[in-house]
């Protein structure tokens, strides 16, 4: 009843019935579900890894305090933005999930905490049905949230919300069979997410397109959609055989379990060199250095690819280190930009 209060308190604060609609489906789809559900559910849309999503938007709602250009920083509209990317996330893992199923990808995986599908839909804890059904709400739900983004901000949040649209339909479909999943989704779970959450905290419907983003968050979210992809990338390790007998078609499987440890080990050191640099060109301030921190992780992850990239039992260390090593250096990236403020 308390927290049912509070919604209500705080939803009547609200201008805008979207917000209220969107807070109320958070306490409603928590309030209506049996802990063992919400454990099923949990483990079913991969939850330990929406945590990504959440430091994405904290990298985007840090700059908006270091430039907050025409727009007050507004609490509530940070959380519409990190539901909805959130949700976004929730919906690209289940259309993922139904369509390895149905493809029976998921049946010939050898299953990891990081990889091989979450193991829900073939135990039989969820039905098919039900995850396409849970897929498609939670689009719409990001569409939605999306939408009140567009009409409360400026028109090019549009060409986020289509760019993403797509990637979330099509990713399993289409992008993961022709080379270039990996990347799109870099993209789109990496840095258009930080450059759409800055704009949508920040940017009026008039403001010119050639002033809508400061050049360091540009460049700085290079960075997480890089270890996006290098997250994607690793992960397809274990899985060669059971995705390329689906018909995916990614960069492990098109050049081979060694050239693929070699494109995982430049990208990685190219981040790095990219955190190097920024500060030394002006582009960013000394406090971006905390995320070299985790230099010497992924100097353990290129050693442990490159010596084990045919090895399942010695490469699965470095899925578990890479994994703490792109969530720690996403977080001191938004902590470095608030320290800068």
């Amino acid at each position: 009843m308390k927290q049912r209060n509070f919604l209500l308190h705080l939803a009547s604060r609200q201008a805008n019935w979207i917000q209220t609609f969107l807070l109320f489906t958070i306490y409603y789809s928590v309030s209506m579900g049996s802990l063992n559900v919400i454990k099923v559910w949990f483990t079913q849309v991969r939850g330990s890894f929406l945590i990504l999503s959440v430091f994405l938007v904290a990298i985007g709602v840090a700059f908006a305090l270091k430039y907050p250009e025409d727009r007050s920083f507004e609490v509530s509209r940070a959380i519409i933005i990190l539901l909805g990317v959130v949700l976004s996330h929730v919906s690209v893992n289940l259309f993922n999930e139904y369509s390895d199923y149905r493809k029976r990808i998921d049946f010939n995986t050898i299953k990891t905490p990081f990889s091989g599908g979450s193991g829900s839909l073939i135990n039989g804890y969820t039905k098919p049905k039900q995850v396409l059904k849970v897929a498609i709400i939670t689009f719409f739900l990001a569409l939605i949230a999306g939408i009140y983004l567009l009409l409360t901000s400026h028109w090019i949040i549009l060409l986020l919300i289509l760019t993403g649209g797509i990637s979330i339909v099509f990713y399993t479909t289409f992008f993961s069979r022709f080379l270039v999943g990996e990347i799109l989704a870099g993209f789109s779970l990496g840095t258009l997410v930080v450059i759409g959450t800055y704009i949508a905290m920040t940017v009026q419907a008039g403001t010119p397109v050639y002033s809508l983003v400061p050049r360091e968050v540009i460049f700085v979210s290079i960075i997480p959609g890089i270890f996006t992809t290098l997250l994607l990338l690793l992960n397809e390790f274990p899985d060669v055989e059971a995705d390329k007998a689906g018909g995916r078609r990614h960069i492990v499987i098109v050049f081979g379990r060694k050239t693929a440890s070699w494109i995982y080990s430049i990208l990685l050191l190219a981040i790095y060199i990219i955190i190097l640099l920024l500060p030394l060109f002006g582009i960013s301030s000394i406090w971006l250095y905390l995320a070299f921190s985790t230099f010497p992780l992924a100097l353990k992850c290129i050693i442990t690819v490159r010596k084990n990239y045919n090895s399942l039992e010695r490469l699965l260390p470095a899925l578990g280190i890479n994994t703490i090593m792109i969530l720690t250096t996403d977080i001191l990236i938004a902590i470095s930009i608030i320290l800068s403020v």
